[in-house]
This record gives C-alpha cells, sequence and structure tokens, in this order.
C-alpha cells in the first residue's frame, strides 16, 4: 500500500496468555509500538518537548478487531497507515500480518494536544510542519477526502 510504514515484531512470551496466544490488550501496545516507530520516520517523536508548547497526541477513540490468534514467536508485521488528518487530530490503523495473513485490524484517532507545565493537555491545531509529514503519508484516496 502507498503511504504504509511497517515493522516486523516476534510476540514475545510474557506478551501471551496461559494457552500462548497474545493478549489482547498487548495489541494495543504493539499499535502504540508501531506509531512511535512511525514518528521516528519523519523525524518527529510522539511527545514533542523540543517545541512551544509542548505536544502530545492523546488518543481520543481506539479499537481493535481480532480475526486470528497470535502466538508466542509468532513475526507479525505491523502495517501503519494514516487514514485521515484533521485540522487537531489524526487518525491511523494498523493491520496485524502474518505469513500473508490478516489477523488483527486496530485503528485509532490521537489529537494534537498542547501540554502544559503541570501535565494538562489543550486541544490545539496540528503545526504546519507536523501536518505536511502526515498528509504526506496519506492513502491517496484518504488525501482527496481530507482537502
Amino acid at each position: 500500500m502507498p503511504g504504509e510504514f511497517s515493522i516486523k515484531r516476534r510476540i514475545q512470551f510474557a506478551e501471551t496468555d496461559m494457552a500462548g496466544v497474545l493478549h489482547f490488550s498487548n495489541y494495543f501496545r504493539l499499535m502504540e509500538e508501531v506509531e512511535h516507530e512511525f514518528w521516528r520516520s519523519v523525524g518527529l517523536t510522539v511527545y514533542m518537548r523540543d517545541s512551544s508548547p509542548h505536544i502530545s497526541w492523546p488518543r481520543v477513540s481506539v479499537q481493535c478487531e481480532y480475526i486470528a490468534p497470535l502466538r508466542f514467536e509468532d513475526e507479525v508485521d505491523l502495517r501503519f497507515v494514516v487514514t485521515r488528518v484533521g485540522s487537531k487530530s489524526f487518525h491511523f490503523e494498523v493491520e496485524f500480518v502474518r505469513d500473508d495473513e490478516k489477523c488483527a485490524h486496530g485503528r485509532i484517532t490521537a489529537v494534537c494536544c498542547a501540554t502544559g507545565p503541570g501535565g494538562e493537555f489543550s486541544a490545539t491545531e496540528i503545526p504546519k510542519e507536523i501536518r505536511s509529514k502526515l498528509e504526506n503519508v496519506l492513502q491517496p484516496v484518504e488525501r482527496a477526502r481530507s482537502h
């Protein structure tokens, strides 16, 4: 897929339940892991302390559809795709793929927030330089809808 970012990851024993299956909560941790790698790949981070104000991306919606179990020692491709960039939020999806089999599909909406010295959040417009990096990786069909 154009605009897709992915990493390969092996399921660790500590991430599984008593049956050796990836625990449902760890799908969310893996979505966050590939998201952090994506931010680094475009020269940014999920918590931008070097900007003024500091920028962070709290989640406002998270979901995951489980299709086939992932197990201890499975190698999984985490395929990250930016699907929408709004004025203050961006949406992305993560596909969990093992040997060309789609095992799960997650969706996340994160809001651009300025963070204050006391840790308080306030939604803010996505800065232009960040917006351009997100828009550059939008899926082509979504790019047409976002303008």
